[in-house]
């Protein structure tokens, strides 16, 4: 974008030691939205104030922030509500020139990979061993119980980058990776857990979905694949002392995954400087309410 007046003059007021000045002259270059964040990196480098590089850095962050909050309203409110999309909207909240090409051509070449191995003729079971084997032997994914200081696992451009992610990143590429590939596996509601499940049937989340609609066949832990039965779940249910009812076997919607790796994202940032990061996720995280 290039300067002009009033760019000028706004840039002059960064200095400016009232607070009140400040979040003015904030606000309306906020109004410029993302065209002017190569006017404020120029400023910046041209900057010899720490505090005032500082403030230029707060400036392109809620920038950055303002656009992915259009974004994410844009993709809650799509027909779609693709799961990969909404996962690298997340991890644009820390790399904000993120090119969603480099993790979806990644995606997609697992998926090649996978559907080669695959035929009609194989049961599910089967189906979901062949994707075992090439998302953990080949790819090489490898998966750690949540830490949060480990937020990195929490971003889904970085997880594929490491190979390393969390229960929650691992099953959103593992999920991804079965919507492409036409089978029936949501995320489920298990407490203190993200666990898959392998449904008899496809689940159209436009309608009330009713637990007794439809039957799991089997549940899938995405840290490394491993299967676990009906009786297994209910066997960690009393052992946590849990009673189990219907809704945590229900198939978890898009929008809620998304909502929920916010609401555990924000939980990374617990420093009092970081506060305002925690606010901004809980903010991101409420927009996708149901």
């Amino acid at each position: 974008m290039h300067e002009n007046k009033e760019i000028n003059a706004l840039f002059h007021l960064l200095d400016d030691p009232d607070q009140e000045v400040f979040d003015t002259v904030a606000s309306k270059i906020l109004l410029y939205g993302k065209d002017i964040i190569p006017n404020l990196e120029n400023l910046w480098e041209n900057t010899v104030d720490e505090s005032i590089q500082e403030r230029i850095e707060l400036l392109i962050h809620r920038v950055h922030y303002q656009d992915l909050q259009a974004a994410l309203r844009a993709w809650s409110l799509s027909e779609l509500q693709d799961l990969m999309q909404g996962a690298i909207l997340v991890a644009r909240y820390q790399f904000p020139d993120l090119v969603p090409s480099q993790v979806l051509n990644e995606i997609e070449r697992i998926k090649r990979n996978i559907w080669l191995e695959l035929n009609n003729y194989l049961t599910p079971l089967e189906k979901i061993n062949v994707l075992n084997s090439m998302i953990y032997n080949y790819f090489g994914l490898k998966g750690e119980e949540v830490s949060y200081q480990r937020k990195n696992q929490f971003f889904i451009n970085q997880v594929i980058e490491s190979k390393k992610g969390n229960p929650l990143t691992n099953g959103i590429i593992y999920q991804s990776l079965c919507a492409m590939l036409d089978l029936p596996v949501y995320a489920v509601n298990i407490p203190r857990q993200f666990i898959l499940a392998y449904f008899d049937t496809f689940i159209d989340f436009d309608e009330p979905v009713e637990p007794n609609d439809q039957r799991i066949l089997f549940f899938i832990d995405p840290i490394q694949g491993q299967i676990y039965t009906q009786q297994d779940v209910d066997t960690y249910l009393k052992r946590v002392s849990v009673p189990s009812v219907p809704s945590y076997f229900k198939p978890q919607s898009n929008k809620r995954i998304i909502q929920f790796l916010l609401e555990e994202l924000a939980k990374c940032f617990r420093d009092d400087k970081d506060a305002y990061r925690q606010d901004e996720l809980s903010n991101l995280a409420s927009l996708l309410e149901e």
